[in-house]
């Protein structure tokens, strides 16, 4: 369970930024440069000689997508979360009501196991839903673009038709 006190946003000031934009100049660089080894490693140094860990991709990657959102302005909230969550904790990260996590689930739209009466999604699970369900919208976005008109008046036309359908399909899945 998340308690407030676990969860922390980081807003950018100007010195942050400026640390930052040296990282992500020093970052490009190598990637410029091409003579990367044939595995990366990625270390974070300490004051002393020596004093020095090695991060793993993974922690690399997070930390390379902390520092591209605070280089581009944004604040980054950091939250814990478990691997098993409550169908309340899955529709606080989908940004949906439970009633429709729920409903997403009994459709077997995402995978989740039934402890006595209460269901519980894995957090792998809702990511890759989350993340399919994206890049399904992206898609109907850029199927939309082509068939939109260039005349404002059609724009108009064409942009209410598709909130209507945005809307009658809401409707049928709530």
């Amino acid at each position: 369970m998340r308690t407030s006190a676990d969860t922390k946003t980081y807003l950018p000031n100007q010195s942050t930024r400026d640390q930052v934009a040296k990282i992500i100049d020093f970052m490009a660089a190598r990637e410029r440069a091409g003579h990367e080894p044939p595995e990366p490693r990625y270390f974070l140094a300490g004051a002393e000689a020596g004093d020095m860990v090695e991060l793993t991709p993974d922690v690399h990657a997070m930390l390379r997508q902390i520092i591209d959102a605070i280089g581009r302005g944004q604040a980054v909230t950091i939250a814990p979360t478990n691997h098993i969550l409550t169908t309340q904790e899955a529709a606080d990260i989908l940004g949906v009501s439970r009633p429709t996590v729920i409903k997403l689930l009994d459709g077997g739209e995402i995978p989740f196991e039934k402890v006595r009466t209460h269901r519980r999604i894995r957090l792998g699970d809702l990511l890759e839903y989350r993340e399919n369900r994206r890049a399904a919208q992206y898609a109907a976005l850029a199927a939309t673009a082509e068939d939109e008109p260039a005349d404002p008046d059609e724009l108009h036309e064409f942009l209410r038709e598709a909130r209507r359908t945005v809307s009658e399909r809401r409707r049928r899945t709530s």
